[in-house]
């Protein structure tokens, strides 16, 4: 018999207490320079009612670390498994808000749960960045080089949304000035729609004997980034012409800051124009590679920022003939919070963990990531 690869074990871990829209504000703090109308109508289209900060409300202060998030979801797999952290043998981590850039995000998650020695690996990227953290630890259990894989999709946002974090770049804005500068759209877009989270998931050779599993059929990650302008970015400089400078170029602290290259940035008008679009002809390109057919499909676990897409994402695939019902779309943004990479595992852990799937059905996951236009895809079925 051919090898296989199987998701048998799952786990989920969101700090602290639920946040509701109106207790964004005090923790994250308060801001002059925002605006109650940008708040509004972000928060009335991304239809996300509540989410979770790693961060104390009473205090302001952080709680956990991205490393840690990423370990308490590794404990919460293992306690619902029975898998030990210790076996593991394989350690894929993926994230697009690591605490630090050296050393790799892995390093710190294996120094985190105190495992014994083992293969790392550390994905970079956005949403897409958990998905290929997890082709990571499919391919090598498939391929036989280890015999379990333990994958992880995190984010640590709320550090870049907190209003303490954007006085500089308003402070150095103002020029002695005494206007007050409104934050640029494309960093309040963010802190309105962005929260903290984590989810890992077990990968062996052979489903659970005793409950059930979901056999990997394949995962399929796609790039356009030659077809598109930069639509979301940190670290970076965006000029009006779509050329970007780094801020390793930057040698005054001030313009490092005025320059908002240490602010989370969306570009909306990419986003908007660019983002449906190509998820049309990503999809058409799945399609033809694995001749999927919508009949075949009991479930869509679809990741996206904000409900305002889910209906341009409906209309894209329909467009495609690529219809599948309404109540077969499974998502927990509007409960959970927009958690980029770890989206997909948050919600794969919900889906299982309700008892919603069954034995035979197959999954489809879809993971849009709009750094640069890449796309995920993930098909599985409940074994």
């Amino acid at each position: 018999m051919a090898r296989g690869a199987y998701i048998s074990g799952w786990g989920a871990y969101l700090p602290n207490a639920p946040i509701e829209n109106q207790q964004i504000e005090d923790v994250l703090g308060h801001m002059k320079s925002q605006s109650a109308a940008v708040k509004r109508r972000v928060l009335i289209n991304n239809g996300i009612t509540r989410r979770y900060y790693a961060i104390d409300p009473a205090t302001g202060a952080a709680t956990h670390t991205n490393a840690r998030l990423t370990a308490e979801a590794i404990k919460n797999l293992c306690q619902t498994s029975g898998f030990l952290a210790a076996d593991i043998q394989c350690l894929s981590c993926g994230t697009s808000s690591a605490d630090q850039i050296i050393p790799s995000h892995a390093s710190m998650v294996h120094a985190e749960i105190g495992s014994p020695p083992c293969e790392i690996a550390s994905l970079s990227g956005v949403c897409c960045s958990g998905v290929s953290a997890l082709k990571y630890g499919y391919l090598n259990v498939l391929a036989g080089a280890c015999d379990n894989a333990v994958v992880t999709g995190s984010e640590l946002a709320s550090p870049s949304l907190r209003s303490a974090h954007f006085e500089p770049q308003i402070r150095l804005n103002t020029k002695g000035s005494a206007d007050q500068p409104g934050l640029p759209f494309g960093n309040e877009f963010l802190r309105w729609m962005l929260s903290d989270g984590a989810g890992a998931l077990l990968i062996t050779p052979t489903p659970r004997p005793d409950a059930l599993s979901l056999r990997i059929d394949w995962v399929d990650i796609a790039s356009y980034a030659s077809e598109s302008d930069v639509c979301m970015y940190f670290g970076l400089q965006k000029h009006a012409d779509g050329r970007t400078s780094s801020f390793r170029t930057v040698d005054n602290e001030g313009d490092l800051f005025r320059g908002g290259y240490l602010s989370l940035t969306q570009d909306i008008r990419v986003l908007n124009e660019r983002l449906p679009q190509l998820m049309r002809v990503a999809f058409g390109r799945l399609l033809e590679r694995h001749k999927l057919a919508a009949a075949d499909i009991d479930w869509i676990l679809p990741h996206y920022s904000s409900q305002w897409f889910r209906q341009p994402l409906q209309n894209g695939l329909a467009e495609l003939g690529f219809v599948v019902p309404l109540e077969k779309w499974f998502t927990n943004l509007s409960s959970k919070g927009n958690t980029g990479s770890a989206a997909m595992y948050i919600m794969i852990d919900e889906l299982m963990s309700t008892g919603k799937a069954h034995r035979g059905q197959r999954i489809l996951c879809i993971i849009p990531e709009s750094a640069r236009m890449m796309f995920g895809f993930v098909h599985l079925t409940v074994v």
